[in-house]
């Protein structure tokens, strides 16, 4: 068990020691996944609002409907898992779903068939990612955790840097958001083939005999962190209201790919380094740092309704690095202090309670940015932030502490 101070059992992180198989596997297997999501998600708020005609609060149901149901299926998926259903499968299906699924936005005529077409999508992330969460914690050792996790979220974000690119591209050469969307299924292709002939097998696993799973079982630490992350996932901000504000600051349509990439790029150089960090300094001082600068940003896009160009750009990567900081050491936490029997489970409670409040969370932020504008909105986020990181620090000044 990791000592009292929120670092993991060896202080100090082995850079030396190669990752293993499954965790570069799966880190190329999100920069391909990524490459393919990202050359849509940064378009779709303007798909939605300017050719389909929805408003901002559609916008937030779309993400929040979409992200909720994703967070639900996640800890069906962990809990899978955990009884013994092949980790591989889950991740393979989970990823094939959204393949299949995503690139067909392009063809949608109403924000309703955006709707069903992102819940699908977000549907397979629901089956993949406890499950791969899962296997990338089982795979490393409690000094690496923070290091491979950081290394799985910046080839991630370098996906993240890669679509938006490859989406300003197809753009400049006047293709239409609908064939750029469509266009996202050659990435998704390669992701199939990376899982299927790529990532090596588990070792066979056998359900623990007990399978009923206690709440109060779990580390008090644990419990801290999921009780947490549920909180602040009210005050997250969906990053395509970023978009709106910074379309409403004067960016261009045109510019939209580049700087979402700029923001990924800035995520992706972050990630690694911030999950190193948490292995030497400890998971909760991490945390903490980084949930304070994302308060600070949001207070600056609160004050900064229409700044000029470069502080668009500079906000929008600053809002998007805030939260690169966090990544690593937050699921880091979940695989320092839960059991390898319970392990699956933990993560699908912890995404669950950071996505499954998105959907109150992203409509209420589209509902106060249509009643009494962004400034208020993005405000209010940052206080309710503020309060989360307040309460995380109290409910994990002793890992053993009754956290619910």
């Amino acid at each position: 068990m990791p000592p009292e101070d929120g670092r993991p059992a060896t202080h100090a992180a082995s850079a030396s020691r190669a990752l293993p198989r499954t965790v570069v596997v799966l880190g190329l297997v999100s920069l391909l996944n990524d490459a393919s999501s990202e050359m849509i998600t940064p378009l779709l708020p303007i798909f939605l609002t300017a050719t389909l005609g929805a408003g901002p609060a559609i916008v937030g149901l779309v993400e929040g409907l979409a992200e909720a149901t994703s967070s639900v299926l996640k800890l069906v998926a962990g809990r899978l898992a955990d009884r013994g259903v092949d980790a591989k499968s889950l991740v393979v299906a989970g990823y094939g779903l959204s393949n299949a699924t995503r690139p067909l936005i392009g063809l949608a005529a109403a924000w309703s068939s955006v709707l069903l077409l992102r819940f699908l999508d977000r549907v397979g992330k629901g089956f993949r990612t406890a499950p791969r969460d899962a296997l990338i914690a089982g795979a490393t050792l409690a000094a690496d955790r923070g290091r491979a996790f950081g290394f799985h979220r910046s080839m991630d974000h370098a996906g993240a840097v890669i679509g938006p690119l490859l989406a300003f591209a197809l753009l400049s050469l006047h293709v239409d958001l609908k064939h750029v969307f469509l266009a996202s299924i050659v990435p998704g292709l390669l992701v199939l083939l990376l899982l299927t002939f790529g990532l090596p097998r588990g070792q066979p696993f056998v359900a623990p005999p007990r399978a009923s799973f206690s709440w109060r079982s779990l580390h008090g630490r644990l419990r801290a962190m999921i009780l947490a992350a549920g909180w602040l996932a009210l005050a997250a901000v969906p990053e395509a209201f970023v978009v709106l504000w910074a379309i409403g600051a004067g960016l261009s349509v045109h510019w939209v790919p580049l700087v979402w990439a700029a923001a990924s790029l800035a995520k992706m150089v972050i990630a690694m380094p911030a999950g190193i960090v948490s292995d030497r300094l400890g998971r909760i001082p991490v945390l903490l740092g980084g949930w304070t600068l994302r308060v600070l940003v949001l207070l600056l896009l609160a004050a900064l309704p229409a700044p000029p160009a470069w502080q668009v750009w500079l906000l929008f990567v600053a809002y998007a690095a805030t939260l690169a900081v966090t990544e690593p050491a937050e699921r880091s936490v979940i695989g320092d202090h839960a059991s390898a029997h319970e392990r699956g489970t933990a993560y699908g409670l912890y995404h669950l309670a950071s996505g499954l409040l998105v959907l109150p969370g992203a409509v209420l932020f589209g509902a106060i940015w249509e009643r009494f504008g962004s400034s208020t909105a993005f405000t209010t986020a940052a206080i309710v932030t503020a309060l989360g990181a307040v309460w995380m620090s109290w409910l994990a000044r002793e890992p053993s502490a009754q956290a619910g």
